[in-house]
C-alpha cells in the first residue's frame, strides 16, 4: 500500500513537471517564437534544473512533440467518429478539419507562432495531418487501379492545401468562422481530389 501511494505521488510529480514544461514552452513561443527558445530559457522560466528537464525530454523538439500529441489524440478521435457516420464521402471525409480550425481559433496566437515560425512544430502538425489523410484514404479506397492518382501524391496535396488555408486564415484573424472555412475547404477537397481518387480506383 505504501509503495502504491509512493508510486502515485511520483507519477503526480512527473505529470506536474511535464505540464509545467509544456506550459512554459507555449508561453515562450508566444513571447519570442519557437526558433529563438533555448533549453536554458525553458528551465529558467519553469524554475527547474537542466537535469530535471533532461530526465523527461531529450530536447525542446522532443518537448514540442510531446505537447502536440494531445492534439493528435483529439484529431484522431474526431476522424474516427466522422468515418463511423453513415452517408457518402462528402459528409464523412476529413473529419479532423473543423476540430483543428476550432482549436486554431481558440489558440490563435499559439498557432500563429507554430505555423509561422516553428519549423519543427510545423513539421509535426503536417505529419499528423498526413497520417490522418493517409489513414482515411486507406479506409475509403479499397484498391489502386492503373492510371489512378498515386495515393501519397493526394495525401501531400491535401495536407499542403490545408496548411496553406490555415496560415491564410490565421493571418486574417481567423475569419470567416471555423464552420465556414471548414465547409469551403472540405467541399473543394472532397468534390475534387478525394472524389477523383475514389472514381479512379473504382474504374
Amino acid at each position: 500500500m505504501v509503495m502504491q501511494m509512493t508510486k502515485m505521488s511520483i507519477d503526480r510529480r512527473v505529470a506536474r513537471t511535464r505540464d509545467t514544461l509544456h506550459q512554459t514552452l507555449m508561453s515562450l513561443i508566444l513571447k519570442q517564437g519557437y526558433e529563438a527558445i533555448t533549453i536554458r530559457d525553458i528551465c529558467d522560466t519553469a524554475n527547474v534544473g537542466r537535469s530535471t528537464f533532461y530526465a523527461h525530454y531529450t530536447s525542446k523538439d522532443d518537448l514540442m512533440r510531446s505537447g502536440i500529441e494531445n492534439l493528435r489524440s483529439v484529431l484522431v478521435d474526431r476522424q474516427r467518429a466522422a468515418q463511423a457516420n453513415p452517408g457518402d464521402i462528402r459528409h464523412r471525409s476529413l473529419g479532423f478539419s473543423l476540430t483543428l480550425f476550432e482549436h486554431a481559433r481558440d489558440h490563435i496566437d499559439l498557432h500563429r507562432g507554430l505555423v509561422g515560425g516553428g519549423t519543427v512544430a510545423l513539421g509535426i502538425i503536417r505529419q499528423i495531418l498526413a497520417d490522418l489523410v493517409r489513414g482515411e484514404l486507406a479506409a475509403t479506397v479499397d484498391k489502386k487501379s492503373e492510371g489512378a492518382t498515386p495515393r501519397e501524391f493526394v495525401v501531400q496535396y491535401i495536407v499542403g492545401a490545408y496548411m496553406a488555408v490555415l496560415t491564410w486564415w490565421l493571418d486574417r484573424g481567423a475569419k470567416p468562422p471555423p464552420t465556414e472555412v471548414d465547409a469551403m475547404f472540405r467541399r473543394l477537397a472532397t468534390d475534387g481530389i478525394l472524389a477523383h481518387l475514389a472514381e479512379g480506383d473504382r474504374s
